[in-house]
């Protein structure tokens, strides 16, 4: 037998879920925005313009990025396009650690800073595996700030250029990522 305490807290129990189900399902859901960007990264450890140096390795500072266990330290330009002299849009700087026994891997974790255009003041946190010898390689984007506030995403690295006896390189990547 039902008392009427029972009946009334069964009453509003239901109400109460009634309620929250409404809610949950007629609110509009924000969903986030997809931004695709391509820019080139301008990566020199050699010539006048140099861009990045080995600070850490098996000899030292002066260890061969080439080398497992070096560590490099990079504040390389980003340009819109594949040549140096395209708009320089921001800057890449992080760090590299050469992470493969046979010298070919590179482990990289860097800030893409951008400098200039829409995306001024913002940032995009890059990591992830660069094994160098492949034609592209698929990395994260693990945060960001500004315009990339909440951002999830990947990108693809293609290497557009490479001096390998002058440690010089143009890499392109292609990054998607969602934000809110």
């Amino acid at each position: 037998m039902s008392t009427p305490l029972s009946l009334t807290s069964n009453f509003f129990f239901f109400i109460f879920t009634a309620t929250v189900l409404y809610i949950a399902y007629t609110i509009p859901k924000q969903e986030p925005n997809q931004t695709n960007l391509v820019f080139y990264v301008h990566d020199y450890f050699s010539g006048v313009d140099a861009s990045a140096i080995t600070v850490a390795g098996k000899s030292g500072p002066t260890s061969h990025i080439l080398h497992f266990g070096t560590i490099a330290v990079v504040d390389d330009p980003v340009t819109e396009g594949p040549t140096i002299e395209s708009n320089e849009i921001g800057r890449a700087q992080g760090l590299y650690i050469n992470s493969q026994l046979d010298g070919k891997g590179l482990h990289m974790a860097f800030s893409v800073i951008f400098t200039d255009g829409e995306l001024k003041g913002s940032t995009l946190e890059i990591q992830g595996a660069d094994i160098f010898s492949m034609k592209e390689r698929e990395f994260g984007v693990v945060s960001g700030t500004g315009y990339f506030r909440f951002v999830k995403g990947y990108g693809i690295m293609e290497t557009e250029f490479m001096d390998i006896a002058n440690l010089r390189a143009v890499i392109k990547l292609n990054v998607t990522v969602k934000h809110y």
